[in-house]
C-alpha cells in the first residue's frame, strides 16, 4: 500500500504538474517563515517585487476573464496576497527597527526606492501619500467591490430557484441533455458561492488597510525609541531614518494591495455571460496564459530600467517571466490557434427523437469505482484488461464458445474501492477490492490471524482479510491463498460467467459458433439447421447443457446427435436428454476421473419408483412435484449431499433417464452445487458405488 502511495505520489510530480503542487505549500510555508525568521535585505528586494508582479498578474488575469467564474479561485488569491503582504511588512518592520539606524538602504533597495523616489526622500510626503493610499483602497475600492459582491450574492440566492425551474424545463422539453443540465445547476450553484467568497473575502482586504496604518504608527514609534534609546540618535536623524524607511515600507505594500482591490472591483462588477471554464486551479489561471506573462515581464522590465530601481532584480524576474511565457508557448500550441471549426458558431438547430437515442444493454459489463480505474488503466501499469482477455479465452477452450466482451466503465455512484457485474444490465456480482493490497483467503487450514480489513471472498464466500503488500509471505506461509487486487476481480468475473454461461450463449455467439464450424465441416450445419431444426431449438438445447454445466466443446457429436433424431422429435428437453446421452463420458469426466470409481447418491426404490409412475402418467408435465412427496425428496438429498461433501467426494445423484430432468430441475434451486446424472450417461466401463441413498433410512 505504501509503495502504491509513493509509487503515485512520483508518477504526479513527474506528470508535469510538480510546480502546481509544490508552490501552493512552498508559498504558504514561504509566508510563515518570513513572519518569524530574519531575512537578508535581498531577500527582501526579491519578495517585494514579487509581491507586486503578482499584484500586476491578478489585474490583468481579472481584466482577460470573460466571466466571474473564469477567476474562481480569486477569493483565496485575495487571501494569500493579503497574507503575504503582512508577513512582508513584519519581516521588513524587524529590519527597520534592528538596523535602519545605519542608514536609507537599511530595509533593501526596494524600500530605498519607494521612500526616496516615489516621494522625494520627504517623509511628510510620503505619509499624507501613504494615507491617501490606504482611504482609496479601505473607503473607495474595497467598500464598494464587498457591497458588489454581497448584493450579487443575494440576488444569485434569489434567482437560483427560477434558475432551476428553467433548466428542468429545457432538459423536459428536449432543448438541453442531462450533461448539460447538470453542468448549468453547478454553475448555478457556483456563482452563489463565489460572491459569498468574495463578500468575506473584501473583509481580509479593509483588515489589511487598517492593519498597514497600525503598522506604519508603531514602526514609526518603535524606530524613534530603538533609535533614540539604543543607538544615541538625535531626534531629526532617527525621525528621518525611520519615518522614512517605515514609510517607504509602507508604500511598496499598500501599492500592490490597491492593485489587487481594483482587480477584486473588476470581477465581482463584471455581467456574467456564457462561460465554460470552472473550477480553475489558483496557480493554472496565474500563470498558464502566455499573453499574461509576457505583458508582466515587460512591465516589470520597464520598471527595472527606472533610474534609482534595483535593476538587477527587476530585470532578473523580467526575464525569468518571459522564459516562462516561451516555455508555455513552446510546450503547447496559443490558444488562439484552436481548430478553426471551435470559432464557428455552433449548430442551435434541435435534433428529433430518434432510434439513435436508444442504447442497448451490454451483455456482461463491468462498472469500478474511482479508486480500481488503475487497475484498467494501461497507462498505470494496469493489467485487468488482459486478465479479463485472459479468462474469455480460458472460457471459450473450457465450454465451448466465445463469451462476450466485458464492457468496462467507471461509476462514481459506487463506494471508490466497489465494482459490481452486470448480466444485461442486471447486477450478478459485486464486491470491493482495494488496490495496492493484497486478499488473504482462509481455505479452512490457517495456523494465524492476519491484521487487516476482514470480508469474505466475494466469488466463493470463504471467509477472508485484506493486508498490506508487506505481509504477503507471512499470510502465505501460514497456509493463506493470497491474491492481488486484479485477480480478486477476475476470478469473480470468471466464476460468473461460469455460472452464467447459458445465458451468455445469445444467438449472435450461436450464429458466429456455426459459422467457425462451417469454416471446417460446411455440410454438417447445413444439414440441421434450418432444414431439420430452427436456430432456436438448437439454442434452446445447448441452454439446457450449460444450465448444468456441460461444456459444449464437442459440437459435432452434438450436431451428429440432432441430426438423427430431429426428425423423429422436435422436443429440445427429449433432444437435450438424448445428447447428454451421446456426452456421458465427458459429462462424467467432468466430475470422476478416468479410472477413478463413481462414488455417487442414489434414490430409494420406492420413491423412485413413485416419480417414475408420476412422470409416466403426465402428473408432472408441468414441472411440480406433489408437496408432501417434494418434502421428502428435497430433505433427503440435503442430508446425502451433506454426507458426499463430509467425505469429499462430488455431489452426483444418480437417477433413472425418465426422471433425470424433473429431479435436476427441482434440486437445482436449492443444491446449485448437486448433479443429477442417468444411468444412459455412465459409460460400461466405469464402475459405481452408492455412497448414500436418497429418501431411505440410512
Amino acid at each position: 500500500m505504501n509503495n502504491a502511495i509513493i509509487s503515485t505520489i512520483s508518477s504526479s510530480l513527474l506528470a508535469g504538474n510538480n510546480l502546481k503542487s509544490l508552490a501552493g505549500p512552498i508559498l504558504i510555508v514561504m509566508i510563515l517563515a518570513m513572519m518569524v525568521l530574519p531575512l537578508p535585505t535581498f531577500i527582501l528586494d526579491v519578495l517585494f517585487t514579487f509581491n507586486i508582479a503578482l499584484a500586476i498578474i491578478v489585474l490583468l488575469v481579472s481584466l482577460y476573464s470573460k466571466d466571474p467564474l473564469d477567476f474562481a479561485a480569486f477569493p483565496t488569491v485575495l487571501l494569500i496576497t493579503t497574507l503575504l503582504r503582512l508577513s512582508l511588512n513584519v519581516a521588513s518592520t524587524r529590519v527597520v527597527l534592528l538596523d535602519g539606524h545605519t542608514g536609507p538602504d537599511a530595509a533593501g533597495k526596494v524600500i530605498q526606492a519607494f521612500g526616496h523616489f516615489l516621494v522625494g526622500g520627504n517623509y511628510a510626503v510620503g505619509l499624507v501619500v501613504f494615507i491617501i493610499l490606504v482611504i482609496i483602497n479601505f473607503v473607495v475600492i474595497t467598500k464598494g467591490a464587498g457591497r458588489i459582491a454581497e448584493v450579487s450574492a443575494r440576488f444569485t440566492l434569489d434567482a437560483m430557484p427560477g434558475k432551476q425551474m428553467a433548466i428542468d424545463a429545457d432538459l423536459n422539453a428536449g432543448l438541453i441533455g442531462e450533461e448539460d443540465a447538470r453542468k448549468r445547476r453547478a454553475t448555478i450553484s457556483k456563482e452563489a458561492d463565489f460572491y459569498g467568497s468574495m463578500d468575506g473575502a473584501s473583509k481580509f482586504v479593509r483588515g489589511d488597510a487598517i492593519a498597514g496604518i497600525l503598522v506604519m504608527l508603531i514602526t514609526i514609534i518603535g524606530g524613534l525609541i530603538v533609535g533614540i534609546a539604543q543607538h544615541d540618535l538625535d531626534l531629526d536623524n532617527a525621525a528621518k531614518n525611520y519615518t522614512l524607511l517605515t514609510i517607504g515600507d509602507g508604500l511598496v505594500a499598500q501599492i500592490p494591495a490597491l492593485v489587487i482591490s481594483m482587480a477584486a472591483g473588476l470581477v465581482v462588477s463584471r455581467v456574467s455571460t456564457d462561460n465554460e471554464d470552472l473550477g480553475q486551479q489558483v496557480l493554472g489561471q496565474l500563470f498558464d496564459k502566455p499573453r499574461v506573462l509576457i505583458m508582466t515581464a515587460i512591465i516589470i522590465g520597464t520598471m527595472g530600467l527606472v533610474p534609482g530601481m534595483p535593476n538587477f532584480v527587476f530585470l532578473l524576474l523580467s526575464a525569468s517571466l518571459g522564459m516562462w511565457a516561451y516555455m508555455i508557448i513552446t510546450r503547447a500550441p496559443v490558444a488562439d490557434q484552436a481548430p478553426a471549426a471551435n470559432s464557428q458558431p455552433a449548430a442551435t438547430e434541435i435534433q428529433d427523437a430518434s432510434w439513435e437515442d436508444v442504447s442497448p444493454v451490454d451483455t456482461l459489463g463491468l462498472e469500478v469505482g474511482y479508486r480500481l480505474i488503475p487497475l484498467v488503466d494501461k497507462a498505470q501499469q494496469g493489467d485487468l484488461l488482459k486478465r479479463i482477455n485472459g479468462i474469455r479465452k480460458k472460457f471459450a477452450q473450457e465450454i465451448g464458445f466465445l463469451p462476450p466482451v466485458v464492457h468496462i466503465r467507471d461509476n462514481l455512484e459506487l463506494r471508490p474501492n466497489a465494482y459490481r457485474i452486470t448480466l444485461k444490465g442486471s447486477v450478478i456480482g459485486q464486491g470491493e477490492s482495494y488496490n495496492g493490497m493484497y486478499l488473504a483467503i482462509n481455505p479452512g487450514r490457517v495456523t494465524m490471524t492476519l491484521p487487516g480489513t476482514e470480508t469474505s471472498d466475494p466469488a466463493f464466500g470463504l471467509p477472508a482479510v485484506w493486508i498490506e503488500a508487506s505481509l504477503r509471505d507471512q499470510a502465505q506461509n501460514n497456509g493463506y491463498t493470497v491474491v492481488d487486487a486484479s485477480t480478486v476481480v477476475t476470478t469473480h468475473i470468471n466464476h460468473l460467467i461460469h455460472t452464467y454461461a447459458a445465458e451468455l450463449l445469445g444467438r449472435q455467439e450461436l450464429q458466429k459458433l456455426f459459422d467457425h464450424l462451417s469454416q471446417k465441416s460446411p455440410k454438417l450445419i447445413e444439414d440441421l439447421v434450418p432444414k431439420l431444426l430452427p436456430l432456436s431449438a438448437v439454442q434452446k438445447v445447448l441452454h439446457n447443457l450449460l444450465e448444468e454445466s456441460v461444456h459444449i466443446r464437442d459440437m459435432r457429436t452434438i450436431i451428429d446427435v440432432l441430426t438423427e433424431h430431429a426428425g423423429r422429435t422436435q422436443d429440445t428437453s427429449e433432444l437435450t436428454e438424448i445428447v447428454r446421452a451421446a456426452l456421458g463420458r465427458a459429462i462424467v469426466e467432468q466430475f470422476f476421473p478416468a479410472g477413478v470409481e463413481l462414488q455417487v447418491m442414489n434414490l430409494h426404490h420406492e420413491l423412485e419408483a413413485i416419480l417414475a409412475q408420476a412422470v409416466g402418467s403426465g402428473v408432472t408435465a408441468g414441472g411440480g412435484i406433489e408437496p408432501g412427496l417434494a418434502d421428502t425428496l428435497l430433505k433427503g438429498a440435503v442430508v446425502a449431499a451433506q454426507r458426499q461433501e463430509q467425505l469429499g467426494l462430488p455431489i452426483v445423484l444418480l437417477v433413472p433417464s425418465l426422471i433425470r430432468m424433473l429431479l435436476a430441475r427441482f434440486l437445482r434451486r436449492a443444491l446449485p452445487q448437486l448433479r443429477v446424472l442417468s444411468h444412459s450417461e455412465i459409460p460400461d466401463s466405469r464402475k459405481i458405488k452408492i455412497t448414500s441413498v436418497v429418501g431411505g433410512n440410512t
